[in-house]
């Protein structure tokens, strides 16, 4: 052990003593946290145990730092009572027990090269209590080592911030309690067992015959060389150990050990717990009896050192979340390369779970490096966890085993079990062997959760990021349009309240779903070759039988079978085979998309028919009212309409009577469904109050006419057959121009799903990650995480992230972007979006309903279908207004009743040219039902029923013609209420296109003509896709009247810097556009050219064009005149580059995206109107603010994400 001990002399040479203060007062385990968090903050500090059952705390402190008596002071202080309780001290050396080392990691801002570097670790390393510290400029952090007993990291921060940077505590590493130290564990694994005598050369006396014994083990689990050195390194050093050798190929070890010190189950045992738990090993038959017996029947040498990770002190674990794998290749990829990098112990990558954990030191890599390694590979990673300890003993030690023993006690290792000291584990003490079955044990759940007060992609992240990091979630899926997330999680770690609580603690609201069915899949096929109910049987059968299938059913009549599925577990394709396996053939039943039901056109028809159906019949009821109003100079008995046909039925009632009951029952048909339907649910709408006015308007008009009839009246009576017509049209027409209103705003509706793509191209990854297969894939059968190929021009089908290459997406259409967005691995694209240029695998994450498309279009429909504010307010007193309603008609009726019986001359007074014939009973009657009935029909809501849809209609069909999409007649009737407008910069208050306003040289035109520089930077510029690129191409092209530029190679672009490349043969080009032009070779403001460009040599010209960092980069110098140049363009929003030509600072272009002219005009108005104005742009804050300033707009939000201008 004499290594060992001297390692450990290394980290305290001081002594260390123990000893134990009886503490009064404790109540309750806070008080036990509570003292043990203070104590142990103390400077001298060890370790501190308290125990509440013995009312006693146990202290390993430093004697040189502090004593027992001050430790005893600090917890009176603290409210308890404390005193040091006498023969319990003691001291040992501290190379038995070493002292703890931590890790904290301090945020350091400010520093701006490698001395500041330099001077932070001088300083810090001269501090007593500092072991090591590492500082990154790259990350502007500082990683840490030191000795919490003398340091703290509060000190640690002031001793930065006193430099003159800004510290702050990123996260702090606890103190590694490293328990005390068995020794007898160390020395021996059978310590029942007597050493062995030593001889005169003090070796032990069986060291000289000793013999090695083969044993060939399987070990499956293994994915990569990573894995062989794993369990190489690891093994290699255990006890007993003399050779192993691991074959990746055949899936076995070979293991040359010594059976006295080690037993094959032992072994087996050790390799099985090697991280990340995955090894399954497998002894031959009678392997573990027989070497094992042998094994504890002997004596046996003492161990070496123990296992320990290459670099000593403190090593950290890391899990990793990875996205984007799809098959064995992608793990062996990942572990291939990030096992390479520098300070990387070892790596494990989990393709079912898709997580991955590291191993590595602290101090020469970082969780954040890792990750980006992963992510640059094309994959998408996240740390999950982050867990650092010393690994001097530490997790990978004696004292890690469960139920550690006083010094000195060793404790009898079970048999078979494998030596402690050799396991670099990262699980918690004794539960090694015991987490990976458990989780198998579990299975994972799925929970879905409504979520509100999320605004942008932002909170998406934010949301996801933050889940990701809890223990016991494994994936998270929130979609922003929805308002919902996705969580699977393990049951025994959390629960979905707790995942709710979690999300609110971010700042949002979120319940948990119990009945949601979540984004279940839904397919419907056409199943062709079933004969008879058998197939039917056989088919559903074998489907519900498939895990991830919740529901089947087979109609053999027509040949259709319907299937519900959990997309997690299952997709269509995957259905299909299954189908296809068991003898039939499917396919994707064909739906048609114009059926689609946001069109309305069914509803248009339908309230077309209606009206037009009561127009016919209610424009003769129209004439016949304005005939009866027309004075008449004889009597009224005159008029020809009023002539009887027979007694008590006049010519003008008998119309009436035959208009009315075409009306009655065809033009109302669909208000009787619609009230039928809502009594139904017991509810009472407008639809309920305009048949019960029109009904009792006619039924009440026909049985007055018939009872006239029958007493043959020599006048026929007044009846209400004319109201029933005029309700009828004026609603219809209100509700035939209200879908009308919505099928308008619902063409842009219709072109927005138009750009769904109709068919994916889903890849397949065979070996070495490269495509073997690609396959056109209806969209219906595409799942989720198909890697799906889109080619320049092509439409993302779906929701995603960039697998592989990099190219431009128009997104105009979807966000109103009109600048293409730059897409490389792990960007998000929208489907529907359309790829410009390089070709791109992309991972999905959301198909079918799920898309953002697909989410915008049921918002717009959702909008669609709503009604205006005052519609609303209308219907919800509906169930209360038609009541009452009935109920003042009705009391309308028995007060006339009764009023007409008590005194017969007020009814008089109000209904003079009753007959004379007819008693004043009826005449009561008949005057108190017409009242009655009045008050019915005037309460119909012809207003609210014509009105506000014609306003709908008008507000919405203007606003289209001046490319404004109105969602409905909420928004339009909040219009008034608008205080503030805010307007995007690119595409709206500006073209959206730049264009180039200035072309400044910086040479002599008699060497550098400003048509040859112009011919050089458009061939240079045409090879690149930057949207600044272009604008400068098509602006050289206009310049020199062409349309052919020359010849460039070696071309390359560095994002956010420049271009270099070669350009070639520019003399044809001028020449060509002169001769267009036809004018002579001259140069533009005069000066004569150098002689023609076709009598020259061809050149070659290095072509350097951006900003002054790339200039910088290549070695050029950018003047203060240059420069300030460019900064004038800079605060007029025009983005200023420079141009080298062979290594010479020759020329700046400055571009601009213009303004547009009625921008200035619609801003004033704006402003006049009282309504304030923002500017809204993710360019920087001097472009913004000088665009701003040319239209009038004050208030400017610049470097906004588009994500964030989302509200």
């Amino acid at each position: 052990n004499s290594g060992y001990e001297e390692g450990l002399d290394g980290v305290c040479p001081s002594q260390t003593a123990s000893g134990t203060i009886r503490v009064g007062g404790m109540t309750c385990q806070s008080c036990v946290k509570s003292i043990e968090g203070r104590v142990s903050s103390l400077k001298g500090i060890l370790s501190v145990t308290v125990s509440l059952e013995q009312g006693s705390a146990a202290v390993r402190y430093v004697p040189s730092v502090l004593s027992l008596p001050q430790v005893c002071r600090q917890i009176e202080d603290m409210g308890f009572e404390a005193s040091v309780e006498e023969g319990k001290a003691a001291s040992w050396p501290s190379r038995v027990s070493p002292a703890p080392e931590a890790v904290v990691k301090l945020r350091v801002e400010g520093m701006t090269c490698q001395s500041c570097v330099s001077s932070i670790e001088g300083r810090l390393r001269k501090l007593q209590g500092v072991v090591r510290v590492r500082v990154s400029l790259g990350n502007q952090e500082a990683v840490i080592t030191y000795q919490p007993y003398l340091i703290q990291p509060q000190d640690l921060r002031e001793h930065v911030n006193d430099m003159g940077f800004d510290a702050v505590i990123k996260n702090k590493v606890a103190p590694v309690s490293l328990g005390p130290i068995d020794v007898g564990r160390l020395q021996s694994t059978h310590p029942k067992a007597p050493p062995a005598p030593a001889d005169q050369n003090g070796s032990s006396a069986e060291s000289s015959g000793r013999q090695g014994v083969t044993l060939h083990l399987r070990v499956d689990g293994m994915h990569c060389k990573s894995c062989v050195l794993n369990i190489e390194e690891n093994i290699g050093q255990l006890p007993g150990v003399q050779s192993i050798r691991v074959s990746l190929e055949k899936r076995t070890a070979r293991v040359q050990y010594d059976p006295s010190c080690v037993s094959p189950g032992a072994l087996q045992a050790a390799i099985e717990a090697l991280p990340p738990g995955n090894f399954r090993v497998s002894l031959p038959d009678g392997a573990a009896e027989g070497t094992g017996t042998d094994a504890r029947s002997r004596p046996h040498r003492s161990p070496g050192p123990p296992w320990s990770p290459p670099a000593p002190g403190v090593c950290c674990t890391a899990e990793l979340a990875i996205r984007g794998m799809t098959c064995a290749s992608c793990v062996q990829s990942i572990e291939g390369l990030v096992s390479q990098k520098e300070g990387v112990y070892h790596i494990s990558v989990s393709l079912a779970e898709g997580t991955g954990t590291v191993l590595y030191d602290p101090l020469v890599t970082q969780a954040e490096e890792l990750r980006a390694a992963v992510e640059d590979m094309g994959f998408e990673a996240s740390v999950l966890a982050e867990n650092c300890s010393s690994n001097h003993v530490g997790n990978h030690s004696a004292g890690n085993a469960t139920g550690s023993t006083a010094v000195g006690t060793p404790t009898p290792v079970q048999e078979g079990a494998p030596h402690p000291g050799g396991l670099p584990t990262n699980h918690h003490p004794g539960r090694a062997s015991e987490i990976p079955q458990a989780s198998a044990a579990v299975a994972p759940q799925k929970c879905f959760l409504q979520i509100t007060g999320m605004t942008c992609a932002s909170c998406v992240s934010n949301i996801e990021r933050n889940l990701q990091k809890e223990a016991g979630i494994l994936s998270v899926l929130v979609a922003l349009m929805a308002g919902k997330a996705e969580v699977k999680y393990n049951p025994d770690v959390i629960q979905p309240l707790e995942i709710a609580q979690l999300i609110r603690e971010l700042g949002f609201e979120a319940t948990v779903l119990e009945d949601y069915k979540g984004s279940d899949g839904d397919l419907e096929l056409v199943v062709t070759g079933m004969t008879c109910t058998s197939c039917v049987h056989n088919i559903e059968s074998r489907l519900t039988r498939t895990n991830g299938v919740t529901y089947a059913s087979v109609a053999l009549a027509t040949s259709k079978a319907h299937v519900k599925f959990d997309p997690e577990l299952i997709g269509p394709r995957d259905i299909v085979r299954i189908i296809e396996e068991i003898g039939f053939h499917a396919s994707l039943a064909q739906r048609n998309p114009k059926a689609h039901h946001l069109d309305h056109k069914v509803e248009i028809k339908q309230w077309k028919k209606s009206f037009l159906c009561s127009l016919v019949f209610g424009i003769p009821v129209m004439g016949l009212m304005i005939y009866m109003l027309i004075p008449s100079h004889g009597p009224h008995e005159a008029m020809v309409l009023d002539h009887n046909i027979i007694p008590g039925l006049s010519i003008l009632n008998l119309i009436f009577f035959i208009l009315c009951t075409f009306v009655q029952f065809l033009g109302g048909w669909y208000f009787y469904v619609q009230a039928y339907k809502s009594l139904r649910h017991g509810a009472a709408n407008m639809d309920v109050l305009i048949v019960l006015a029109t009904s009792v308007a006619y039924a009440y008009s026909l049985v007055i006419l018939v009872v006239a009839i029958a007493e043959r009246a020599e006048r026929s009576p007044v009846t209400f057959f004319d109201t029933p017509p005029m309700l009828f049209v004026f609603i219809a027409l209100g509700r035939w121009l209200e879908h009308v209103a919505k099928s308008k705003t619902s063409e842009a509706l219709a072109k927005l799903m138009s750009l769904q793509a109709t068919e994916a191209t889903v890849v397949t990854f065979g070996k070495d990650n490269l495509i073997v297969r690609e396959e056109q894939v209806p969209m219906e059968l595409v799942q989720r995480g198909d890697v799906i190929k889109v080619v320049p021009g092509g439409k993302f089908p779906v929701d995603g992230k960039v697998l592989e290459g990099s190219t431009m997406a128009d997104e105009s259409l979807i966000t109103g972007e009109a600048m293409p967005v730059t897409k490389k691995p792990g960007s998000t694209v929208i489907a529907g979006s359309i790829n410009a240029h390089g070709s791109v695998l992309v991972t999905a994450t959301h198909v079918g309903n799920e898309t953002t498309l697909a989410q915008i279009v049921k918002l717009v429909e959702e909008a669609q279908m709503s009604k205006a504010p005052i519609q609303q307010l209308a219907d919800r007193f509906s169930g209360y207004f038609v009541p009452f309603i009935i109920i003042i008609s009705t009391l309308t009726l028995v007060v006339w009743i009764v009023i007409g019986f008590v005194d017969f001359g007020v009814v008089q007074k109000y209904f003079p040219n009753h007959s004379k014939r007819i008693s004043q009973a009826e005449v009561v009657l008949r005057f108190a039902f017409q009242t009655s009935i009045t008050v019915l029909c005037i309460a119909c809501p012809c207003s609210l029923g014509l009105a506000t849809p014609t306003a709908v209609m008008v507000g919405t069909g203007v606003a289209a013609q001046n490319g404004i999409l109105i969602k409905g007649g909420k928004p339009l009737e909040m219009a008034h209420k608008i205080k503030t407008v805010m307007f995007d910069k690119t595409g709206t208050i500006t073209h959206g296109v730049p264009k180039v306003m200035r072309v400044l040289l910086l040479v002599d035109v008699a060497t550098l003509p400003l048509r040859k520089v112009l011919a050089v930077v458009g061939t240079a510029e045409a090879s690149s896709e930057h949207p600044l690129g272009v604008a400068v191409t098509r602006y050289c092209k206009e310049e020199l009247g062409t349309e052919t530029l020359g010849y460039c190679t070696d071309f390359q672009a560095v994002p956010g810097c420049g271009i270099g490349c070669k350009v070639s043969n520019v003399e044809g080009v001028l020449a060509q556009g002169e001769r267009q032009q036809g004018r002579p070779t001259a140069h533009l403001n005069g000066v004569s050219s150098m002689p023609s460009e076709t009598d020259a040599a061809p050149q070659t010209f290095s072509v350097l064009i951006g900003n002054r960092e790339w200039m910088m980069r290549n070695g050029l110098t950018v003047t203060s005149d240059v420069s300030d140049a460019m900064t004038n363009h800079e605060m007029k929003g025009q983005t200023a580059i420079l141009v080298a030509i062979d290594g010479v600072l020759c020329g700046m272009l400055a571009i601009a995206d213009a303004v547009k002219q009625e921008a200035a005009l619609a801003v004033h108005t704006l402003k006049s109107m009282g309504i304030d104005v923002v500017l809204i742009t993710g360019d920087n804050h001097k472009t913004a603010r000088a665009i701003a300033t040319q239209v009038g707009i004050n208030k400017v939000f610049a470097e906004v994400l588009p994500s964030h201008k989302v509200a």
